[in-house]
């Protein structure tokens, strides 16, 4: 169906797919509310809790541009993405807020924004800068003070500040006694003392003697209280991120951010439910061993502050995650995962998805939706597509907020502009929760399944963090794609912040195909990062152009590569083994070697960290020797000969560890003739010797 002209023929397909228990399919998103309503008026209709409608735009995505006739393989993938069933539904977390509202700022403005709140609000100022004027009512509590502190999230935040100010405003009853007394003119109607203009004439004391507000020695105070809501008038905001915890507005100056911030914040009283956004694994994670760091890509690129080292609690939960209380009525409490190395605060994270972008391991996910679910509706699009009869289609990711407005601004303007193209027929748009939710692996899969290119939309939306990510791994994917010999730019990110930039995103969208392969996979994309990675490189491998060893990788973002061991540092003291996270180290316990797998390591660097002998580089690189079987089999980095015991000769280390131990402990006063050769003994050896050496002293002798 397309267009309200068609409510006649929707009511008659209501009723058919009610009986059949088919699902329906509408062809126009701007009408879908006039279609939800027309779908309840008709009579034998199924509601939409019995029987889904779904929606797809096939307007703007495809039927209004300068190629639309050659746009059915085009609206065949849309309409193949539509019929996908639901993603599973994730689990919550709740925000609960009984309306506590902080107002931090001048008097004027806070108590403007006070009046805008305070019939829906309990509401709390706090006066931080000198000038303007209170009510003269004791309406509302107010507070003078320094901000020093402000953490938390909607229904959680902790506020702390510092009372210096000489005027006690729950005991002032605002007579302006102290006003008209004060020679220096240094009290306003803000009842704030300015203490540089005050000479300690203490007139207004003496005024006030009978209410007692004024205290010249009173000392300042920390004061800690907790809100569920802060508005924020000053011009920095308190919180130096690009996504502000929920619950939390800055207006500044601006007078409608205010409206806006007011609007939004009278609605915020209750309980609301979001999306545990994340998947986390601490099995998985290579962000610490041993109180040491190693990865720390989802903790520098989230913008929302909602991931934090953790590396002192390494390995002593058990991977179990652990419960903490959620501040509020009811006292309930949430898992929160703390014990690998990272702690992600569900109450921050927003949705980005960034942060399993950017994890070279799997051990972060996005689950909204999933990967399996992501690569589904990818693969389903790519095989409509291509079955419809088209080429080179080419996957245009963007959000689905400012992202999706301006894909369809695009297409209204090729309706109207002759000048605009509008979105291409080979180009699918995909409209995602955030952009810099998927990353390498549905990328590389998406170019095994058939697409000749994935773009990357890109608006005033994201946070410069997420840029950086997402650039450096295209870096990454299109150095494999090109080291294989696929020509042409597989991957890039398209900005445009607006509608001013239309035109450019027009241009952008015109770029030429590059070239794909020349069958398409038939794998499904796995819950496992590395899993999905594997398979879409197998495949991009039988199916490349060329067969290179190996392929150089840019060092920022690279999840695969290997280690090079300088043997004559290297004492085979195995700490490396100890510390690596993935398994791509490990002994031979027959002889003294370190070997490595390829396929495991994801370039942490947790191992070269370790090396108490700075014996370890990492190399990021692409092994595909031996048609890619190579870097699936262990091979040895460094071996060495065992030393054997001076006395029984059994072996007992490494010749070049236990000679490392005797340089470094033979100048020591306490290994000294006797007791330096038992350096060279095994440890059963060594307890004989010191046992039967008449000449030893023994503590029975003293």
């Amino acid at each position: 169906m397309l267009c309200r002209r068609e409510a006649g023929a929707f009511q008659r397909a209501a009723k058919a797919t009610s009986a059949t228990g088919e699902e329906l399919l509408v062809a126009c998103t701007q009408e879908q509310r006039l279609f939800l309503e027309l779908n309840e008026q008709t009579e034998g209709a199924a509601s939409v809790r019995e029987r889904p409608i779904r929606f797809v735009n096939v307007r703007e995505t495809g039927g209004w541009s300068r190629d639309a006739r050659d746009a059915v393989p085009k609206l065949a993938a849309l309409i193949a993405a539509a019929q996908q069933p639901a993603p599973e539904a994730v689990p919550t977390v709740t925000y609960r807020s009984a309306g506590r509202c902080l107002v931090i700022g001048g008097a004027d403005a806070a108590s403007r924004a006070a009046g805008m709140l305070r019939d829906r609000l309990e509401v709390t100022l706090l006066i931080d800068r000198p000038g303007g004027a209170l009510a003269q009512e004791h309406e509302l509590p107010v507070q003078h003070g320094r901000l020093q502190q402000l953490t938390g999230w909607l229904g959680a935040f902790d506020a702390r500040w510092v009372e210096d100010q000489p005027i006690d405003l729950d005991v002032c009853t605002r007579c302006n006694a102290c006003i008209a007394a004060c020679p220096e003119g240094a009290i306003g109607f803000d009842y704030r003392i300015d203490l540089s203009l005050c000479r300690s004439h203490r007139d207004c004391v003496r005024v006030c003697e009978a209410a007692g507000a004024i205290d010249f020695a009173r000392t300042p105070e920390v004061v800690d209280e907790r809100f569920d809501l802060v508005l924020d008038l000053r011009e920095q905001p308190a919180f130096a991120m690009h996504q502000l915890p929920q619950g939390y507005r800055h207006a500044g100056g601006d007078e409608r951010a205010l409206v806006d911030a007011v609007l939004a914040l009278r609605e915020l009283t209750g309980e609301f439910d979001k999306p545990r956004f994340f998947r986390y694994e601490q099995r998985l994670c290579a962000h610490s061993r041993n109180e040491r760091i190693g990865c720390s890509a989802c903790i520098d690129v989230c913008s929302a502050r909602a991931i934090r080292s953790d590396a002192s609690r390494k390995g002593k939960t058990s991977g179990q995650p652990l419960r903490r209380p959620v501040p509020g009525p009811g006292g309930t409490s949430v898992a929160v995962d703390a014990g690998g190395g990272v702690v992600v605060e569900p109450f921050l994270c927003v949705g980005c998805g960034a942060c399993s972008t950017v994890c070279p391991s799997g051990a972060m996910a996005f689950a909204y939706p999933g990967t399996v679910d992501q690569g589904r509706r990818l693969r389903t699009m790519l095989a409509a597509y291509a079955h419809a009869g088209g080429r080179d289609a080419a996957l245009l990711l963007h959000s689905e907020g400012a992202g999706a407005k301006l894909v369809n601004d695009l297409g209204r303007a090729a309706r109207t502009d002759g000048t605009t193209h509008g979105v291409p027929a080979r180009v699918l748009p995909v409209a995602l929760w955030h952009t810099a939710s998927v990353g390498i692996d549905l990328w590389l899969a998406a170019i095994a399944h058939g697409a000749s290119q994935v773009w990357v939309l890109l608006t005033a939306e994201e946070a410069p963090e997420y840029r950086q990510a997402l650039a450096e791994q295209m870096a990454v994917a299109q150095a494999i794609l090109t080291g294989l010999g696929f020509t042409g730019t597989h991957l890039a990110l398209i900005e445009a912040r607006d509608a001013r930039d239309l035109a450019a995103l027009d241009a952008a969208l015109q770029s030429p195909p590059a070239q794909g392969v020349r069958t398409p996979a038939s794998f499904a994309v796995q819950a496992a990062k590395r899993d999905t990675l594997d398979l879409a490189l197998e495949h991009l491998l039988a199916q490349a152009p060329a067969a290179p060893d190996e392929i150089a990788l840019p060092a920022a973002g690279a999840p695969f590569g290997t280690l090079v061991v300088d043997t004559d540092k290297c004492t085979l003291c195995l700490s490396c083994v100890g510390a690596c996270p993935e398994g791509a180290l490990a002994d031979n316990p027959d002889r003294p070697q370190l070997r490595f797998v390829e396929k495991n390591c994801v370039q942490c660097g947790l191992c070269a960290g370790t090396c108490p002998e700075q014996a370890i580089t990492l190399r990021p690189r692409l092994w595909l020797a031996d048609a890619g079987k190579a870097r699936r089999s262990a091979r040895v980095l460094a071996e060495t000969e065992p030393y054997k015991c001076i006395r029984c000769g059994k072996p007992f280390g490494t010749l070049q560890a236990i000679e490392a131990m005797i340089g470094k402990l033979g100048a020591h006063p306490a290994f000294q003739g006797r007791a330096a050769e038992r350096l060279r003994m095994c440890g059963n050896c060594r307890v004989i010797d010191i046992h039967t050496d008449a000449g030893e002293v023994r503590i029975t002798d003293l």
